[in-house]
This record gives structure tokens, sequence and C-alpha cells, in this order.
């Protein structure tokens, strides 16, 4: 049993889980878990986890091709793009704070050595925002899900490559923080995330195939149907703490910030596929 697969199957079947057990590198923590989900799913091609939990369930599959023929996040996207389009209140415009364009998600999250900490692209949005003297948006829904559902179209079949550098400590802790954060168990139902979508993925819960963590990442934001609109992935994760009995974290907040980071660092290799659309 190598080591990611230790720490996968004791956050599933056992005792009270709040630090890893084993120290690893990100790149040894990286092998470990792709191999771990390809291993438990064999019949599901590497670049076929970024469908979720329809790369596991043929049946909820077929519903969700159906759906992406018309996908309700279409409006999400033009109104993301009107939003780019418009000039803020000083003449400019997001293109001043992005300049390579829409189509960056595939550079997020990433640590930003100048200010110390884990950026992603809803908090840079924010920062852009603020910048030239615009309120921040709010992070789990509304105009920031549309912005990025338009951002993220324009950035689909890019490559995750997330990069923890070595030359800066603080990155390696925030990317451990996020780790400890993905298997600690909280909550009056005493559940980390590994114990749904690690040891447990593909089983039901009630009526839901739980889906495998790999490639959770890459399709945010998201239409779900249980929300009938748009939502972020720090609204997600708020949501799954709140399933658990827990309380949930301040989106783009650190804790949340940090555990992107681990997650998608988890994730490099595969491709952007959002915005999605899930059950």
């Amino acid at each position: 049993m190598n080591k990611t697969t230790a720490l996968l199957t004791a956050a599933c079947i056992g005792g009270l889980l709040t630090t890893p057990l084993i120290a690893s590198t990100p790149a040894e923590d990286q092998a470990d878990w792709q191999a771990y989900f390809q291993q438990r799913f064999p019949q599901v091609p590497k670049d076929d986890f970024v469908n979720g939990v329809y790369s596991i369930d043929p049946v909820g599959r077929e519903n969700w091709e159906a759906i992406e023929e018309f996908p309700p996040y279409e409006a999400a996207i033009s109104d993301g793009e009107s939003m780019w389009n418009t000039p803020f209140a000083n003449g400019k415009t997001y293109a001043d704070c992005f300049p390579e364009g829409p189509g960056v998600a595939g550079q997020y999250p990433h640590w930003d050595k100048e200010q110390g900490l884990v950026m992603t692209l809803p908090l840079a949005i924010n920062q852009c925002r603020e910048a030239n003297d615009e309120k921040p948006l709010k992070y789990k829904k509304g105009p920031i899900a549309d912005l990025l559902a338009y951002m993220t179209y324009e950035s689909r079949g890019q490559v995750i490559d997330v990069v923890i550098p070595e030359d800066d400590p603080r990155a390696l802790e925030a990317y451990e923080q996020g780790k400890q954060f993905y298997f600690a168990r909280r909550g009056q139902l005493n559940f980390s995330c590994a114990s749904c979508h690690a040891g447990n993925s593909g089983t039901t819960l009630r009526t839901e195939i739980l889906s495998p963590a790999f490639g959770h990442t890459t399709h945010f934001p998201v239409y779900r149907s249980k929300w009938g609109e748009m939502g972020t992935l720090h609204r997600r994760f708020s949501g799954c703490n709140k399933q658990v009995r827990a309380k949930d974290f301040e989106a783009q907040g650190e804790e949340y910030r940090n555990l992107e980071y681990f997650m998608t660092y988890m994730n490099n290799g595969l491709a952007l596929n959002g915005p999605g659309a899930r059950k």
C-alpha cells in the first residue's frame, strides 16, 4: 500500500484523522493520488475524470449529456462576457488586470509570493475590482459566478499545472494545510472530504453516487439543478461542510483557498472543462 492509498483508506475506515498520518512530498502525494483513483476505477480513462460522477455512472451520464446539448450555464457565460467588456467607472476594464485575456483560469490557483497566499481566480477578480474603486463581488453565486463561467469557458482545454515553489516554504505550508483539511474529520457526522470522495467513491449514499475526488476542481463554476443557478467551488465546499453538520468557513478565506490549492494540485495533468452542469 502506497502512502496516499494508506491515507485515503485510513480517512474512510477509522478513527479521528486530524492530520495526515504519513509525511510525503507533494509530488509523491500527487502520483499516489492519481494512481489510487485509476486503480479504483480502471475502466475510466484518466482524462475522463474531469466529468466527475458521470465518469463512473453511465446512466447519469446519458442524462447529463442530454442536458449539455442545451447547457443551463449558457446565460451565465453571456452575462459574464458582458461583465468582462463593460468598463469600470474609471474607464478601465478587467482586461487591464488580466492583459492575457479572459482565458486565464489555467493559471489559478497559484502561490503569490508577494502577498504570501494562495491566489485564486475569484480573489484576483475582486482585487482587480478594488484596485479600480469597484465594490468586491460576493464569492458564492451571482455576478462572480457569471464572470467565472465566461473566463473558465474561454480557458477550456488548458491543462492544470499547479506549482508549489520550492523557494518559499510558505507555499508548502499552504499545501500541507489544504491536505490536512481534506483528511480532517469534522462536524456531527465526523466525516472528512475523503470519507465520501476517496475510499467510498463510487458507492451510493441515499440515492446519490459519490463522485471520485480526482477531477473535482476542473469543471467549476457549475449550474446545479439543486441550486437552480450557478455556484462557485467555494460555495460547494461550504455546502459539503454543512451537509456533515459542521460550521462552514468563509468563502475565499485561507482554509478554502488552501484546500483548493491542494485539490487542484492533485488534478495536475487534467484539462479544464468548466463551466459545468450537475444535479
